[in-house]
């Protein structure tokens, strides 16, 4: 008759792997989910755990952690289409193709970049703006977010009335740039009575 060998513990886990769990148990502390002392003994069963399985009972009766925001995706290599103007406007509305990077330059006119209802396969999208003494207005659509940190105004304003911070599956736009006198707005559409605008 010949004898089994023990099945394996499983896994070996890493000083990374404990320090994670470690982690995981100060936040729950934090939150006041556990107390002091329970940290305390948590903790001494992970730092001597060896495998996967030594890690499960310290963090058993805890909620899984948060999830992280979504990781902004990379925006197209490429060049960006330039749409120029001086005194006159710049007006993208209705369905037209969005390109993965677009620069504007605009001297006094004004720029309207209408997003809602045009097509736009990018899951990013970079906006580079170079305006004078003129306006820019961004229509994003409803879901979409929109980051301005690099968007340098001179003497005039940038107001974004959209969250910053990507979201997994949204469109995110990236706008970046200067103005020397003109002033930015980047929201959603307003709707009233059946009309948007």
């Amino acid at each position: 008759m010949t004898v089994q060998p023990p099945d394996p513990p499983g896994i070996r886990i890493s000083d990374a792997d404990r320090e994670r769990a470690a982690t995981r148990l100060h936040q729950a502390m934090a939150e006041g989910r556990i107390t002091v002392s329970e940290l305390e003994e948590r903790l001494t069963v992970v730092y001597a755990a060896r495998y996967e399985a030594d890690l499960r009972p310290p963090l058993a009766d805890l909620p899984p952690e948060p999830s992280a925001a979504a990781p902004v995706p990379a925006t197209p290599a490429g060049p960006a289409l330039v749409l120029k103007a001086g005194l006159s406007t710049i007006k993208r509305t209705g369905a037209w193709a969005v390109p993965a990077r677009l620069r504007v330059q605009s001297g006094m006119g004004s720029v309207v970049l209408d997003f809602c209802d045009a097509d736009n396969p990018h899951p990013v999208v970079e906006v580079e703006l170079e305006l004078g003494a003129g306006s820019a207005r961004l229509l994003v659509p409803d879901d979409a977010t929109a980051n301005v940190d690099d968007l340098v105004p001179g003497m005039g304003t940038v107001r974004s009335k959209v969250p910053s911070r990507p979201r997994a599956g949204s469109p995110h736009f990236v706008v970046h740039g200067r103005t020397t006198m003109g002033s930015v707005t980047i929201r959603r559409r307003y709707r009233l009575g059946g009309y948007s605008f």
